[in-house]
């Protein structure tokens, strides 16, 4: 269950992300986009929860670990939606893939977690590809562009730890309401700066935005509910093939080359932590080697 609902949700996300670079080539800006993306969750889950007789699970005891949620996952979609304004779809989705790796990293720094010579190795392999398609200094991609998706995909690892922590005691619906609530406050504080007339067709974009953003966030969350993070982010790839073609049908731009040779040694290091970390799962018996 957990890996269709986190397939499901990869292809409702990669949806998310043309929508977000048509909504900014219409002259959108940022901030504006963020906030019709948020503003509809507010409205939306709490009405679908009182036709279901579910009102309470809104209720939560856990208000501190939501709003810390909230924090990093604003900048984590600003940062997210910012790359994909920035780079083609493909890229901005391949460089999103590095969420795992860092994930290795940050278990290693923040955790103080032993880790071996395989998961070290995806890292090496993952930035590998990253290297490759950036091609720094003489690339299609643009630099700034990189670092902001790998940013994204940094602070996209700390979200993951504390979602599947809230998941232990919360609802996937709370945990995504109370993101919007946290967050749209803030986003209201500066949307005046930022707010201009829309055309009927932007209307729809945010409109668009807002719906499948919901749901799309709705079945990623359950998905770690239900599903170990090793496991389902397996699911997160086939995202790859629904933004390249989503880039050549809407923005008649295909991925060049060098972005199949680095892009599988990003997927491959991701396959290769998860399986790793699966082995790890299940005990020294299942472990020929450290780490």
């Amino acid at each position: 269950m957990a890996l269709s609902l986190r397939l499901v949700a990869a292809a409702l996300l990669a949806l998310l992300l043309a929508l977000v670079k048509l909504a900014s080539e219409s002259g959108l800006a940022l901030p504006e986009i963020l906030f019709w993306r948020q503003l509809p969750t507010i409205a939306l889950i709490p009405l679908f929860l009182w036709l279901q007789r579910s009102l309470k699970k809104l209720s939560t005891q856990r208000l501190p670990q939501h709003g810390v949620r909230a924090a990093i996952g604003i900048v984590a979609m600003s940062l997210n939606f910012g790359a994909v304004t920035l780079l083609p779809l493909a890229e901005a989705t391949t460089f999103g893939f590095t969420s795992a790796i860092w994930a290795v990293i940050l278990s290693a720094i923040v955790l103080r977690e032993r880790v071996g010579l395989w998961r070290w190795s995806a890292v090496t392999l993952g930035f590998l590809g990253v290297i490759i398609i950036a091609q720094p200094g003489d690339g299609h991609v643009p630099l700034f562009g990189a670092a902001v998706a790998l940013a994204s995909a940094f602070t996209i690892a700390i979200i993951s730890i504390y979602i599947r922590d809230l998941a232990q005691t919360e609802d996937s619906i709370t945990i995504v309401f109370y993101f919007a609530l946290f967050t749209t406050p803030l986003l209201t504080l500066v949307l005046p700066w930022f707010w201009t007339a829309k055309s009927p067709e932007q209307w729809a974009l945010l409109g668009a935005i807002g719906l499948v953003g919901l749901v799309g966030q709705i079945l990623l969350t359950a998905a770690l509910r239900f599903g170990q993070v090793a496991s389902v982010i397996v699911m997160d790839y086939s995202s790859l093939v629904w933004a390249t073609l989503l880039g050549w049908a809407v923005f008649d731009r295909l991925p060049p080359a060098i972005t199949w040779i680095g892009a599988p040694l990003i997927i491959g290091a991701g396959l290769l932590i998860a399986w790793r970390e699966h082995r790890l799962a299940l005990g020294p018996r299942a472990n020929l080697a450290n780490g």
